[in-house]
């Protein structure tokens, strides 16, 4: 039997085993929300592509599935681009259906017409234009193959709407075999015995871990490893629940604004065990003088990270799950005292944390937004809470005073940042797990940029709550303008609108409001109980930084105390 395109769509995502997309229609990619009216398959309307794709995202990063989002040709899929663009930085699984004119008007500036494969070109992980109907369902296969296996990654699929309308026999393949994308998973037995052999030798060696140990569900043997090792871990932005934040061996995260002990850590440690993790700019500070007398393994299944920003000493191409069951392995077998050696590093790792441990100075008036973060962490104990956060000063309190007892906990937009990602990818996940409690800590900035998605959060009834810490300013262009511009708040500075609660209600969600500190326990308490998508504008102190922080152009070891 013959179907048409947008039917062998639609089979093909359930043969996929897709359960959600995220999407909004237009007439290229109508006969396909045709085709999804008579369907199983469920679908969110969003209110801005976007938001889709953001939602695709956080979708994939609670689930560890291929997040979907089907938005229409010209503008729709030039709204994506960010999402796209956010998702290939965080190498997150992702693939997005993009409407097109048909095949023949391709090139000739037709309405709604654009070159979405040549705008995305950078910033996927492959793309596809699709040409024939007949080639849809093996393309939407090997599409799902390449987003969701090696480093993960956005895959786009162009569909002009004649393919949609046209007609083939639909037979969607068992597997897929690509002559040119093999993936190394298994590391190679050599590289990891020099990598264990160098462990051994270390006297202040670092677990230096990222995303990767989330993305290859390597969390357990983590934490195995470092136990049985007796060596301490820190964490990217990325790689945040990982690694139990209450841990012994837990020193937080690292960076611009890491802990003062991860930093001194990374700063004086002899050998670096790098899993999953990129050595990106804000995590190495100036790379001439970033862990100058270390040794480095570095573990990652692309090995086009490897080397791409630090030295590497023993390099070892695979699977950071696969590497750490061959660290682990070696770890039973041998039987001499080698992590005894550890506890002296252990013993000043723990003097720095004591010294030098995250602070700020508390008041009875205003609201510190590090207090409110605190009060998050405590009211949201043992309730499995996923966290989603916005960028800049809230995303970074977030970071340091929210405690992760798990993978999969903790959503962020790490590589490029994007304003307006938060709300939208807590919503993809309250949408993975209903019964779930999801939050969103936000700016007063960047909640701005994706608050149109409090109509879908209303209409498909996820609960998700926003806490937005809000200073009234671009926080952290603010803090930066403070330290290095004179404090010449050139165009920071926000004014008092919009008011939050009503615009929460203007919604049909709910508003709530703190402003001053001893409101802010039961507001947190009232929101948590509200069984409806509400929102809770704390108004913070304006001029509150974020610290430690370490300045552009200096080391991990000179950073900004207070």
């Amino acid at each position: 039997m013959k179907l048409t395109g947008a039917q062998i769509f639609v089979e093909s995502l359930l043969a996929e085993g897709v359960e959600l997309i995220f999407g909004y229609p237009g007439g290229a990619v109508l006969p396909i929300y045709d085709t999804l009216y008579d369907s199983e398959l469920k679908h969110i309307r969003v209110r801005h592509e976007q938001g889709a794709a953001h939602m695709a995202e956080g979708y994939a990063r609670a689930t560890g599935k291929c997040g979907v989002c089907l938005v229409t040709s010209g503008p729709g899929a030039t709204n994506t681009v960010t999402g796209i663009a956010n998702a290939y930085m965080d190498s997150i699984p992702m693939v997005v259906f993009t409407g097109q004119v048909p095949v023949a008007l391709i090139g000739n500036d037709a309405f709604q017409e654009a070159d979405i494969i040549g705008i995305t070109r950078s910033c996927t992980k492959h793309s596809y234009l699709v040409r024939n109907t007949r080639d849809l369902a093996q393309t939407i296969k090997e599409a799902f193959y390449i987003a969701s296996t090696g480093k993960p990654g956005p895959v786009v699929i162009d569909l002009p709407k004649d393919i949609l309308t046209g007609e083939a026999k639909f037979a969607y393949p068992e597997s897929i075999a690509l002559r040119s994308y093999n993936p190394t998973y298994k590391g190679h037995p050599a590289q990891i015995k020099k990598a264990f052999k160098a462990i051994q030798d270390a006297h202040r060696p670092v677990l230096y871990v990222g995303g990767g140990i989330i993305t290859s569900d390597a969390s357990e043997e983590l934490v195995k490893f470092a136990e049985k090792s007796r060596i301490p871990v820190t964490t990217t932005l990325m790689g945040l629940g990982s690694f139990p934040s209450k841990s012994e061996l837990s020193l937080g995260m690292l960076g611009m604004h890491g802990t003062y002990t991860a930093n001194m850590a990374m700063h004086e440690t002899d050998l670096i065990i790098a899993l999953g993790a990129r050595f990106d700019d804000r995590v190495t500070g100036r790379l001439d003088a970033f862990a100058a007398n270390s040794k480095v393994i570095h573990a990652d299944i692309d090995p086009g990270s490897i080397g791409k920003n630090v030295g590497v000493d023993i390099p070892v191409v695979g699977d950071v799950k696969d590497i750490l069951h061959g660290l682990n392995d070696l770890a039973k077998k041998d039987h001499t005292d080698w992590a005894d050696k550890h506890d002296k590093w252990l013993k000043t790792l723990r003097k720095w944390q004591k010294a030098n441990p995250l602070k700020y100075t508390r008041s009875k008036d205003t609201i510190k937004p590090q207090y409110v973060l605190e009060m998050v962490d405590k009211l949201t104990k043992g309730k499995d809470p996923i966290f989603a956060t916005e960028v800049g000063q809230a995303q970074m309190w977030a970071a340091q005073y929210l405690q992760f007892t798990g993978p999969r906990t903790f959503m962020t937009s790490g590589g490029l940042g994007t304003m307006g990602f938060g709300f939208p990818a807590a919503l993809g996940a309250q949408a993975a797990f209903p019964d779930r409690l999801v939050i969103n800590i936000a700016g007063d900035g960047s909640i701005q940029m994706n608050s149109q998605e409090l109509a879908t959060a209303v209409e498909y009834n996820l609960k998700t709550k926003v806490f937005i810490l809000n200073n009234g300013t671009l926080g952290m262009v603010r803090q930066w303008q403070e330290f290095f511009f004179k404090k010449r708040y050139s165009y920071s500075t926000m004014t008092e609108f919009p008011d939050f609660v009503k615009l929460a209600e203007a919604y049909g969600a709910v508003g709530l409001r703190a402003t001053k500190p001893s409101e802010v326990q039961k507001v947190i308490k009232k929101a948590l109980s509200i069984d409806k998508p509400v929102f809770v504008d704390f108004v913070v102190e304006m001029e509150e930084n974020v610290f430690p922080m370490v300045p552009a152009g200096k080391a991990l070891n000179d950073m900004l105390l207070v």
